[in-house]
């Protein structure tokens, strides 16, 4: 984003946003770990509701990430710090909770895409705008069932081969084996598109043609929280189970 000299000129409708968004995530994982690690029964936790919830909420995380991209100094540098959380948080997963190691999360993807994306902005920035976002949402919705062997959509699909999803290196793209595990996953494929549908919205939100209000603070918290979303994602995880630890071993 901007630095402070630049404050005038920030969007700041996208710092709220991420910042609603990952209280969201917080409280998300906060009611997973109460689920799956202590093992607490919310049967509205397992409603097929909840879990299209959880993946809009990415989704548009995601998306957001895509736009806040055209605004960086730096995707490359900002890219490259993601991935190292995300792998960070494979590390402290696979020492101190392998039952819910993280292989290729959240935060591998748009380390990934953000800086895949300065590699693609000379061709990206060829196609109109509007088009863009509306192939990449078609694409999306087309590749969204990569992980399950085939692409199309209910009355038309084509299956992928067999071979793509027999290896153990390709799971970031999204073929992942029958033995694959990750808590948390978001592949390229279709996770990508979405990212890179969030840049081509980002042109207009960049170039000034949306709502005034779009570029006035609304809330200075949210914003604050937006823009320190990687760190938060990092170390929430961490807090709210240790918290739950102590809380659970109090009762006991």
């Amino acid at each position: 984003m901007f630095e402070k000299k630049d404050l005038s000129r920030r969007v700041w409708l996208i710092d709220e946003v991420r910042g609603v968004f990952i209280i969201l995530m917080v409280l998300y994982h906060l009611f997973y770990d109460l689920v799956y690690i202590f093992e607490v029964n919310i049967p509205a936790f397992h409603w097929r509701f909840t879990s299209y919830l959880q993946l809009l909420i990415a989704g548009l995380f995601v998306f957001i990430s895509g736009v806040a991209s055209r605004f960086s100094r730096s995707n490359l540098k900002r890219g490259a710090q993601c991935f190292a959380f995300g792998m960070v948080m494979t590390l402290a997963t696979w020492l101190f909770l392998p039952s819910q190691i993280v292989l290729f999360g959240i935060l591998h993807l748009l380390g990934v895409c953000m800086m895949l994306f300065p590699l693609m902005k000379p061709v990206l920035d060829r196609i109109p705008p509007l088009a863009g976002l509306i192939v990449c949402a078609v694409l999306f919705f087309l590749t969204y069932n990569t992980q399950s062997g085939y692409w199309g959509m209910r009355g038309w699909q084509m299956n992928l081969p067999v071979a793509w999803y027999s290896t153990n290196f390709l799971f970031p793209f999204g073929f992942p084996n029958a033995e694959f595990w990750s808590s948390d996953y978001f592949p390229l494929l279709p996770w990508i598109l979405w990212y890179l549908g969030g840049t081509f919205a980002g042109v207009y939100i960049k170039n000034g043609q949306c709502p005034a209000w779009f570029y006035r603070p609304h809330s200075r918290l949210m914003a604050f929280l937006g823009r320190n979303t990687f760190i938060i994602y990092l170390l929430h995880q961490p807090v709210v189970y240790g918290v739950l630890y102590v809380i659970f071993a109090a009762m006991r």
